[in-house]
C-alpha cells in the first residue's frame, strides 16, 4: 500500500522535530503555514505523537516514530 499524501505530509512534519533533545518542539503557525501541514499537525495530535495541536513536543510513541522515520530517510538516502 502506498503512503498517501496525508501520510508522506506527517512524514514530512516528523522530520523537522529535533531528534537530540525532549526538550525542543516546534510550532505550526496556521496564518503562514500550508494547510497540508498544519492538517499533518492535527493528524499526528489526534494520533498521540505531539503534544499540541499544533506542534509542541513529541509524545514518547512520537520520538518512536521520529526514529523510525529517520531510518527510513537513511535507507533510502544510501546508495
Amino acid at each position: 500500500m502506498p503512503f498517501s499524501a496525508d501520510h508522506l505530509a506527517e512524514l514530512n512534519l516528523l522530520a523537522q522535530f529535533p531528534s537530540s533533545s525532549t526538550q525542543e518542539g516546534i510550532k505550526v503557525h496556521a496564518h503562514s503555514a500550508s494547510a497540508e501541514t498544519v492538517r499533518a499537525a492535527e493528524s499526528l495530535y489526534a494520533k498521540g505523537l505531539i503534544s499540541q495541536k499544533d506542534g509542541g513536543y513529541l509524545t514518547p510513541l512520537g520520538a518512536e516514530a521520529v526514529e523510525l522515520t529517520q531510518k527510513l530517510q537513511a535507507i533510502f538516502s544510501s546508495q
